[in-house]
Order: structure tokens, then C-alpha cells, then sequence
């Protein structure tokens, strides 16, 4: 058993990557207005460790207007092959621009130039216009680099509470509660 979650959930990950069919890193991303209207959708890690877990959008977008307005989230990973997931919560910060430009320099060029395109989360009039935008961007950025747009960035959810939950027969699950402190992470169950 691990003592620290950061850890567990290393373990816990690599196992996904090698039993799960797509996507081992897909969570569901829970934001929130400032009213308290709850949204959520799936996003992919894009990296973890003890400063929290990354993943990158749209600033503009309904998700990323949500995490500014109101600066906590909720994160869970689900991995159906292995009957198991991990919830995290607390609050989010921007991710430094030289981390964002470093991991908007990995991304397929057709990735790079699709965030310049997109109005992400606002209305389509049609198929064929979002075409059209994305064509100007790419004859904008013919033979040339692609740089990271102004509107596009990432976040870090800084976790306060990780709960590891494991199936188990009869719905008598594993529910391990991590809850980080001055000092460090303290460890408790809750019943299933």
C-alpha cells in the first residue's frame, strides 16, 4: 500500500496505460460558474506530479471561462478495464506561459493550427465555416512554425483531496481517502 497518493497514482496510471483500450489519460474535467452551475466534460492529462495535474484549452472556452471566474475544480479518471477510478479536487491555477508554449510545440501542426481556428464552446454556424477558418490558418502559417495563440493555455488543479476507489464484489468497493495537510497527506477510509 502506498503511503503517498501522488505515488498510487503513478501505479495506478501505468496500469491503465496497459490495460485500457483509449485514452488511460481521459478524466472528466467539473468546473463551475460563480452561481455554482456545475459543468463538466472529458479532457487528457497532459502532465502530473506534486505541483497537480495539467491540461490545456481554449481560455475562451466554456471551461476556461469557468476555471477563471471560479478557480477550483474537480477531476476524476475512470478505468472501466481495471474497476477503478481516482477523484481529485481543489483549486486551479494557470500553468506558466513557457509550459504551455513548450506543450503547444508537441502537438501535431493540425492540432496547433485547429486552436487557432476554433471559437471553442461558441456557436457553428456551419461545418463549412469552421473549414474555411482553418484553411486561412493554414495559409497563414505555411512553411513556418506555429505558435502557441494568445487564448490558449493551461491549468494545474493543486490537489487538496484524492480518493482512490476500487471495486469489489457485492458493492463492498475500497474507498481511500487522501487529504493533504501542512504536512504532507493524511490517509482515511470511507465506506463504499
Amino acid at each position: 500500500m502506498a503511503d503517498d497518493p501522488l505515488d498510487l497514482f503513478d501505479s495506478w496510471l501505468a496500469e491503465a496505460q496497459t490495460s485500457e483500450p483509449n485514452d488511460p489519460e481521459a478524466m472528466a474535467l467539473a468546473t463551475s460558474t460563480p452561481d455554482g452551475r456545475p459543468s463538466v466534460r472529458m479532457v487528457l492529462l497532459k502532465g502530473h506530479g506534486p505541483e497537480g495535474f495539467v491540461w490545456y484549452t481554449n481560455l475562451d472556452s466554456r471551461k476556461g471561462g469557468e476555471l477563471q471566474a471560479n478557480e477550483r475544480a474537480a477531476l476524476l479518471f475512470h478505468w472501466k478495464s481495471l474497476r477503478r477510478q481516482v477523484r481529485i479536487e481543489g483549486p486551479v491555477e494557470r500553468v506558466e506561459d513557457s509550459l504551455a508554449d513548450a506543450y503547444f510545440a508537441t502537438r501535431a501542426r493540425d492540432s496547433q493550427l485547429g486552436a487557432w481556428a476554433s471559437d471553442q464552446s461558441r456557436p457553428l454556424d456551419s461545418r463549412t465555416t469552421f473549414e474555411q477558418r482553418f484553411a486561412e490558418v493554414q495559409q497563414r502559417f505555411e512553411g513556418g512554425t506555429v505558435p502557441r495563440p494568445p487564448r490558449w493555455s493551461g491549468f494545474r488543479c493543486v490537489p487538496e483531496q484524492i480518493e482512490f476507489w476500487q471495486d469489489r464484489q457485492f458493492r463492498l468497493h475500497d474507498r481511500r481517502l487522501f487529504t493533504r495537510t501542512e504536512d504532507g497527506w493524511s490517509e482515511g477510509l470511507l465506506y463504499p
